[in-house]
């Protein structure tokens, strides 16, 4: 890819190795975590623009409809959405097609209601119900692009980091 802008980022590997001991936050009223099933193609790239844009999420834009289609339809990957009040908040995109292992693969909130609390639920919603499965770790990459409490909040979770790499990013 000659003469594209490439940034260097750093990225940052964390991992949970054994399960939450505390109980599992309660849903605030109006509040829910649903799987998509079989989401369309539509509705998780509006998820993935709306969260991700600011943070510079690029890879899943570079894939064709089929592409995408293979991996949030493939039965290890789950596409979780945070809903309020009915309307779609935030994404918790888990991917067990490696096991034991399940990485966190796409994790974040639509710009309008970050602040607000509802990170930190979700992500302890996700938490949770990784650890129901009972995998050998349950792991998540951040890097210097992303919201800026991304890694504080992933390592007040229970991830402990377990490795940092400097990277080049290609966004288009």
């Amino acid at each position: 890819m000659a003469g594209e802008a490439q940034i260097e980022t750093l990225v940052t590997y964390l991992e949970m190795t054994r399960p939450p001991s505390g109980a599992p936050l309660s849903a605030p009223a109006g509040i829910e975590v649903r799987r998509a099933a079989r989401p369309t193609i539509g509705f998780y790239r509006y998820l993935y623009d709306a969260i991700g844009t600011e943070w510079m999420w690029y890879e899943r834009k570079l894939l064709d409809d089929a592409q995408v289609a293979a991996i949030i339809h493939d039965p290890g990957v789950e596409v979780n959405v945070l809903w309020v009040d009915g309307v779609p908040a935030g994404l918790a995109e888990l991917d067990s097609r490696e096991p034991p292992n399940v990485e966190l693969a796409y994790f974040g909130l639509l710009p309008g209601f970050i602040g607000r609390g509802l990170g930190r639920f979700l992500l302890d919603w996700a938490v949770h119900h990784v650890w129901r499965s009972h995998p050998r770790r349950f792991w998540v990459h951040t890097c210097d692009l992303d919201h800026p409490r991304a890694l504080g909040v992933y390592q007040k979770a229970g991830f402990r980091i377990y490795d940092r790499r400097t990277a080049l990013a290609t966004p288009p």
